[in-house]
């Protein structure tokens, strides 16, 4: 069996949900604690025990441990090759890996200026001020992040021929993006019905389900723009 160790608002536990979902995979998870105060703190004893960098991801299957959402998601492809989430092809694997690259850490450095709208409001107005100015860049960010995912898509239904591990990434990048009160999705068509496309399919309705409501009992409130 394979067991996951999870956060109810980590974008990259979720990421790793959606992969197994999609190819069917039974697993078994176990859900960190995780508050706006004091995130992960104290850490859960086996999550600091089995990754050293003490973070959730975190997957176990047949006595292999392994963390990093990427290294998880490639080791699931090799492991458990169908349906794939990975494209045949040693070029189309490479794009496919630039893709998520794009979403987990170029798209994720504009989220975490984002990030303290789900906190509570910093008690110093000069903070808070800083903050949003900070957010604002952010947002400008994610603008110029969605015109390139635009020019990506070409029409496609996916940003490869088939479902991807970059749209998995991508996905998630995007719908933390909006919940964070980040720039919507008008004025950008293709992404938007992409977005809408993947919301349909269980693995990824489930993951958005679980997270409105991780941050219902969860997070302060934002005013979420539509997709």
């Amino acid at each position: 069996m394979i067991t996951l160790y999870s956060g109810p608002l980590s974008l990259f536990s979720r990421k790793v949900e959606i992969a197994l979902r999609e190819k069917g995979l039974p697993f078994e998870r176990i859900v960190v604690p995780f508050n706006q105060t004091t995130g992960y703190d104290p850490r859960h004893p086996e999550v600091v025990a089995l990754n050293p960098k003490k973070q959730v991801p975190i997957l176990s299957d047949c006595g292999l441990v392994l963390y990093d959402s990427t290294v998880i998601l490639e080791y699931l492809e090799d492991a458990y090759p169908e349906p794939p989430l990975y494209p045949e092809s040693p070029v189309d694997r490479a794009r496919c890996r630039l893709d998520e690259v794009y979403a987990d850490e170029i798209m994720f450095a504009s989220l975490r200026l984002l990030m303290h709208r789900t906190e509570p409001p910093a008690s110093d107005p000069m903070r808070r001020a800083a903050q949003e100015a900070d957010a604002l860049i952010g947002e400008s960010q994610l603008t110029g992040h969605y015109a390139v995912l635009e020019d990506k898509l070409a029409g496609r239904d996916f940003f490869g021929g088939l479902l991807s591990a970059a749209d998995v990434a991508l996905f998630m990048s995007v719908l933390y993006a909006l919940r964070l009160g980040g720039p919507s999705l008008d004025g950008f068509e293709g992404l938007a019905r992409w977005y809408e496309r993947l919301k349909q399919r269980p693995a990824f309705a489930t993951a958005v389900a679980e997270m409105i409501e991780a941050d219902r009992r969860l997070s302060f409130p934002v005013k979420v723009r539509s997709a």
